[in-house]
């Protein structure tokens, strides 16, 4: 078994838009898309560390949580990370990502309301399982 070295909470944010088709909201920081995610604070749960995230990076404060705390982490990567993820569901809306204050910029370059083709593809293979998770928890495609 790997040493996990870090550990950091995130969401696997979706909506539903107009046409009843899901979106998954993810993020990119230079060349690399991922889902909100970040380290927990002190007196945090998992999934209160995922919430904040959530709303930290990208301004949202409304959403439900459908599946409770039920996570799924993933494997570890880059030299003993491990990232473990809730799904909220979310309403799909335009983000101004909101400025980090310990970096004095935002922390991501962009955002996107992907479909799971768009998903699938732009995330990396390690998000790709926690995406394919969340598709199977959520109910099947609605690509």
């Amino acid at each position: 078994m790997a040493l996990i070295k870090k550990r950091s909470y995130g969401m696997v944010a979706f909506a539903v838009d107009r046409e009843g088709k899901r979106r998954y909201l993810i993020l990119r920081a230079f060349r690399n898309w991922d889902f909100p995610k970040g380290a927990i604070e002190e007196d945090e749960s998992p999934l209160m560390a995922a919430e904040r995230e959530l709303r930290e990076e990208t301004g949202i404060a409304d959403f439900a949580l459908p599946y409770g705390n039920l996570s799924k982490d993933t494997e570890p990567y880059a030299g003993g990370k491990v990232a473990t993820f809730f799904i909220a569901r979310v309403e799909q809306q335009p983000l101004t990502l909101p400025v980090s204050e310990e970096l004095g910029k935002p922390e991501h370059d962009e955002y996107r309301w992907a479909t799971e083709a768009e998903a699938r593809r732009l995330l990396p293979p390690r998000l790709v399982s926690i995406l394919e998770w969340a598709i199977g928890v959520i109910g099947g495609s609605k690509a």
